[in-house]
């Protein structure tokens, strides 16, 4: 059995044990916190719920399997923006950056802020508010590093810093992720993923918001401080596992050593929660050169149709569509891509859009790229 094998089957088998102790608990449901770390911000991987766990590649990798950050092969630099529940004032910002190194590493940096509008505060003497608002401060951001070992194994790993605050409370704490990638075919259409996402420390909210002025109980010429313990609460680890399929409609129109125009791949996931409902889904891309793309997928999970019962507002259903356009006609010139998705919702049933605009700056062609992966498995590059 090859080298290369071998660290593909240990890594998955690390990944599996791991996530043993931490999913599965449906006890434990509605009990996390840090939940936004459940967020896709990214308006491509979101058009199919995230089931492209298999396939997911570039620096909106970094928050869905982060072994498909070392398909970056110069540099990228995108934005996204999240309308949650369009109109309820809820926003999702997020800005990627990710940067070849050498012939087979990538590094990436993701960050991520929630906006929600300003919030009527409340006190005890003023329930309806009346005293002035705040703004809830929720960030994240996420340092990644992706390498790929040779042509089929691909494998990325990541941490991310959490905090979470208003005026006078706050709460911060570190996730830490892992994931894998195997590709094979005779090109490279069959793709499989691992990743084990938001394994990190507990949280606990502290700050004088917990704390409160009232009179001594057995002489009111004083006040006394009462503070208010807090307690602490974990991440929403979970595991996912995904495989896809590239269908080439026009194949046998093109030769071995030409591209395809047409691509149809279809894909399954799994997720398990340690947290929620575990899901299962399926969905489908449909690409024109890499160029135009369309995207659908169902993701279910357990009562998703009962509108009595769903402890989710998402339906379920997901789709979205790509344009990707080269800036010259220069071989290498950069990319800029645009993104949409949408999942309808109930309860409400504003739904969700996400937008994104990615930038790719071209390093080697991937044909190179390929080579350069080879050669440094065999210890050939300089």
């Amino acid at each position: 059995m090859k080298k290369s094998s071998l660290k593909l089957y240990f890594t998955l088998a690390a990944a599996i044990v791991s996530a043993s102790s931490y999913a599965g608990n449906k006890d434990r449901s509605g009990q996390a916190g840090a939940t936004e770390l459940l967020i896709n911000p990214w308006g491509a991987s979101t058009g199919v719920f995230g089931l492209n766990t298999a396939h997911v590649r570039g620096m909106e990798a970094m928050k869905n399997n982060i072994a498909g950050l070392s398909y970056v092969d110069g540099t990228e630099i995108g934005f996204s923006y999240g309308a949650y529940l369009k109109g309820s004032q809820v926003g999702i910002n997020n800005l990627a950056f990710a940067q070849k190194l050498g012939s087979s590493g990538v590094i990436g940096i993701n960050l991520q802020s929630m906006s929600f509008g300003e919030i009527d505060a409340t006190t005890i003497d003023m329930p309806d508010g009346g005293s002035g608002t705040y703004k809830p401060q929720f960030f994240n951001i996420q340092v990644g590093y992706a390498k790929s070992f040779s042509r089929a194994i691909h494998a990325g790993v990541g941490v991310t810093y959490v905090s979470e605050a208003i005026s006078n409370i706050r709460a911060s704490g570190a996730c830490f992720e892992a994931g894998v990638q195997y590709v094979t075919g005779s090109r490279d259409n069959f793709h499989f993923g691992v990743t084990l996402r938001n394994v990190g420390t507990n949280m606990r909210y502290s700050g004088e918001g917990f704390a409160i002025n009232s009179e001594a109980p057995e002489d009111e010429t004083y006040v006394v401080n009462r503070l208010t313990p807090t307690d602490k609460f974990e991440m929403p680890t979970y595991l996912s596992i995904g495989a896809s399929y590239d269908f080439f409609l026009d194949e046998k129109k093109v030769g071995e050593s030409e591209q395809p125009k047409h691509r149809l791949t279809p894909m399954v996931a799994f997720t398990s929660n340690s947290f929620n409902n575990d899901y299962i889904g399926a969905g489908i891309e449909y690409s024109f050169r890499e160029m135009f793309m369309i995207r659908g997928a169902y993701r279910y999970e357990k009562d998703i149709a009962s509108t009595e019962n769903s402890t989710t507002f998402y339906t379920g259903i997901s789709a979205g569509a790509t344009v990707n356009t080269r800036l010259g006609k220069a071989p290498g010139s950069p990319n800029l891509a645009i993104d949409y998705s949408f999942r309808p919702t109930h309860r409400p049933d504003n739904g969700v859009h996400m937008f994104s605009l990615r930038f790719l700056l071209h390093g080697k062609n991937s044909e190179a790229r390929k080579q350069d992966i080879i050669n440094d498995v065999n210890g050939t590059t300089n």
